[in-house]
């Protein structure tokens, strides 16, 4: 049967898609879709439509936005009810979103060699002299780096993701990609 993997954008495509291949795992290969929903809000128009086409259904979700994962799910029929247990119907939590996971997986320190590495520490240096952010922790400021031009998300989703030591996944990239049959290789 068929997977479609829900997620709220690109950059979570971009960092299952990078993880998975880093693992010598494609996942393709697991008849597994990843469709990026262009926000969670979406989620509801686009779990009744797959779920009604008979794909199984997983994904990702930010804590701050579970009420939409659940009422969505509910209304779609993927899930029983919506204090269901979401991690049972394949759906796992981020706790702010997967950049954040990503960032504290990999610490600041090793994030910034990876910024370093793409050539774009001038950028970082210059975003953390605005005023805007000052005061703003180092954690903070590279949240916004991430956000402050287009398509960078998506950048260092696969970076971040690529600098990762095996077995320092994130938990819920890694439960994810477990409960798809996915694991790293031992």
């Amino acid at each position: 049967m068929r997977t479609t993997v829900l997620v709220e954008g690109r950059s979570d495509a971009v960092a299952l898609h990078a993880l998975a291949t880093s693992w010598g795992r494609p996942l393709a290969t697991y008849d597994v879709d990843v469709l990026p929903m262009g926000g969670i809000t979406h989620i509801r128009t686009v779990a009744t439509r797959l779920h009604g086409a008979g794909h199984r259904l997983a994904g990702l979700y930010d804590d701050p936005e579970v009420r939409f994962v659940r009422r969505g799910l509910a209304a779609a029929g993927v899930i029983a009810t919506e204090d269901a247990d979401l991690e049972a119907y394949g759906f796992f939590c981020c706790t702010r979103d997967l950049e954040d996971e990503l960032r504290r997986a990999l610490g600041v320190t090793q994030v910034e060699r990876v910024i370093a590495a793409a050539g774009e520490t001038r950028s970082l240096e210059l975003l953390a002299q605005m005023p805007a952010q000052a005061g703003w922790t180092r954690e903070e400021l590279l949240a916004r780096f991430m956000t402050s031009q287009s398509g960078r998300k998506e950048r260092y989703a696969r970076l971040l993701v690529e600098a990762l030591p095996r077995g320092s996944e994130p938990p819920p990239l890694r439960s994810l990609l477990s409960h798809l049959g996915v694991e790293p290789p031992t």
